[in-house]
C-alpha cells in the first residue's frame, strides 16, 4: 500500500538535478542570464553583510520557527536564480518536481529620513570605502546598521513574499531559500543591499570621499607653505582631486 511518500533524495543527487536543470534552462532564450545561488563550505554567508543579513531574518520571532527551512535548499544549490533590485527579490527555487517554482519578494525602500540620518551616522565611522564594501567598520556602527528600527536590514513589517508553490505556510521553504539567497549575494555585492532598499550607495561614498577631502584639506593648511609645496608635488594630490592652496 502507498501512502504517498515520495523516495529519499540523497543531497548529492538533490544538487545534481538542480545543476542539470540550470543547464537545460539557459538553452532556453528566455532563461539564459540566470543566475544561480553557489555555496561554497558549509556557511551561506561569510562576510559581514551576508551575516548581517541572515542574522537579521532569524532574530525576528515572526521568523525564527520558519526561516531554517530554507538553510538546507540554498546549500545544495536549489536557488537556481536570484535576481535583486529596488524592492523587490524575485528567484526561481527548485523543488521536489521538475519545474521550479517562482518566488516574488517586496521589501519596503527606505524613507529618505532613515537614508538621512544613517549617511549621517557611517559617513565619518570609516576608514575608507573599502572598509565599507568589506563591513570592516567599528562594532557600534555594525550595531546601527542592523538595527531592528533605524538600520538598513528590513523588519518582518516591512517584507511581504509570494511563491506559486502549494505549501499553505506563510513562509515556505522556497521563500526562506530565497532570503538566504539574498545573505549569500551580499556576500560578494554589498550594493545590492542598498539597491534593494532604494538608495544609492554612490551617494554614502561620494560623501567619504568629500569628507576624508575636507579633513585632509584642514591637515594642509596647517603646515608651513614650504610642506604645502611638497604635498603639490606629490601624487596624492591627484588621487583624492584635491587642489591645495597656499
Amino acid at each position: 500500500m502507498s501512502w504517498g511518500y515520495k523516495p529519499y533524495e540523497r543531497v548529492g543527487d538533490k544538487k545534481a538535478r538542480a545543476q542539470k536543470k540550470i543547464a537545460s534552462m539557459r538553452k532556453q532564450k528566455k532563461y539564459a542570464d540566470i543566475e544561480p545561488v553557489t555555496i561554497e563550505g558549509r556557511s551561506i554567508a561569510k562576510n559581514w553583510w551576508g551575516k548581517a543579513w541572515c542574522t537579521n531574518l532569524e532574530s525576528y520571532a515572526d521568523y525564527s520557527n520558519r526561516i531554517g527551512r530554507g538553510s538546507a535548499y540554498v546549500k545544495n544549490g536549489m536557488v537556481i536564480d536570484l535576481e535583486i533590485s529596488e524592492g523587490t527579490i524575485r528567484s526561481l527555487v527548485m523543488g521536489s518536481g521538475s519545474t521550479p517554482y517562482e518566488c516574488s519578494i517586496s521589501i519596503n525602500t527606505l524613507p529618505k529620513k532613515k537614508w538621512a540620518d544613517i549617511k549621517k551616522l557611517t559617513v565619518s565611522s570609516f576608514d575608507s570605502v573599502q572598509s565599507l564594501l568589506d563591513g570592516k567598520f567599528p562594532k557600534e556602527l555594525q550595531n546601527s546598521l542592523s538595527d531592528k528600527g533605524s538600520g538598513l536590514f528590513p523588519a518582518p513589517r516591512e517584507i511581504k513574499f509570494d511563491c506559486d508553490c502549494p505549501d499553505w505556510a506563510d513562509m515556505c521553504k522556497h521563500i526562506a531559500a530565497t532570503l538566504y539567497a539574498v545573505g549569500a549575494r551580499l556576500d560578494h555585492k554589498p550594493e545590492l543591499l542598498f539597491s534593494l532598499r532604494g538608495v544609492d550607495m554612490n551617494e554614502l561614498i561620494s560623501d567619504t570621499i568629500a569628507d576624508h577631502k575636507s579633513s585632509l584639506i584642514g591637515k594642509a593648511l596647517k603646515v608651513k607653505s614650504k610642506r604645502i609645496m611638497k604635498i603639490k608635488d606629490n601624487p596624492l594630490g591627484s588621487l583624492f582631486d584635491i587642489d591645495f592652496k597656499s
